[in-house]
């Protein structure tokens, strides 16, 4: 099928395209990376009339480190993550996602701020911002403003954003040492959406002691998951067998997930505990020393 037709317009700088969208309001999109948006448009499930090309704006593609934090900018690819020594020195779970989005092409098109304005169930990059408790800076002609990760998702594909906001960059702290995360995403072959996907990031004291844990799922629910009563439970406790088991049935019970043509609710909920035990596996491995690979699991 073919898109509706539509007017192609470019924004040369932040404020320009915030501009355009006030002028055209809700009948204008963003594109991005276009590997969400054209698909839907071509089967007409999105039809604006006016497409705003921000991918000439140059800063919005920088990933920097600054005191206690990594910035990634909206229009970084996936592939850019998975290039930038700073991510990978910041933390192996932004990295582990980015590595099993979509196939090579989606991840050298698709970008980290459009994968999180489309605000997909499935999409990894929602719950990587949760459990690392991210900040997006979007910018809009009335100014600009710092919005929470937790709180910016609001349903399936809806968030905080106005019709005349961007997202400019998204903000990670930087985790508290010693700590250790990991990413695993269930799916039926590669490159598929997600069955569900788990993100843990632990901080952590002497003996493998919890000192802070975050846990997030994605495809569990209409919006990204927290699992917080989990999280709560490992805080102060010796991450033996039997307490990551314990909080993995914590896991399932929070996981919100909709049967489909990937699985019944049930075999979902028992994925995401699944999962949560082998990243928080992985995640200790990698705190001694261990190179572990996370990411794919089919």
């Amino acid at each position: 099928m073919y898109p509706r037709a539509f007017e192609y317009l470019t924004a040369q700088s932040i404020p320009e395209a915030c501009e355009m969208l006030s002028r055209f309001g809700e009948d204008a999109r963003v594109l991005a990376g276009g590997q969400s948006l054209i698909p839907l448009m071509k089967l007409r499930l999105a039809s604006p009339g006016h497409l705003i090309d921000i991918g000439r704006i140059a800063e919005l593609r920088r990933i920097a480190e600054a005191t206690g934090e990594l910035a990634i900018g909206a229009l970084a690819t996936h592939a850019n993550v998975l290039e930038s020594s700073s991510v990978l020195g910041h933390s192996p779970l932004i990295a582990d996602a980015a590595s099993v989005i979509g196939d090579s092409q989606v991840r050298n098109w698709g970008t980290v701020g459009g994968a999180l304005a489309e605000a997909d169930p499935a999409g990894d990059w929602g719950a990587v911002a949760l459990a690392l408790k991210a900040r997006l800076r979007c910018v809009s002609p009335r100014g600009e403003r710092l919005v929470d990760a937790d709180g910016f998702f609001t349903d399936a594909y809806t968030t905080q954003l106005a019709h005349n906001e961007l997202i400019t960059e998204v903000i990670f702290p930087m985790p508290k040492q010693p700590a250790a995360g990991a990413y695993l995403k269930l799916e039926r072959r590669a490159g598929d959406f997600a069955v569900v996907s788990v993100g843990v990031q632990l901080a952590l004291e002497d003996n493998f002691i919890c000192h802070e844990a975050a846990i997030a799922l994605a495809a569990a629910g209409p919006t990204p998951v927290q699992a917080r009563d989990a999280a709560v439970f490992l805080r102060g406790k010796e991450l033996r067998a039997e307490v990551i088991g314990e909080a993995a049935q914590r896991v399932a019970a929070e996981a919100e997930p909709w049967a489909d043509i990937r699985g019944s609710e049930d075999y979902k909920r028992a994925a995401a505990a699944a999962l949560f035990k082998q990243a928080v596996a992985i995640a200790l491995r990698r705190a001694r020393g261990e190179t572990v690979k996370a990411g794919h699991v089919c």
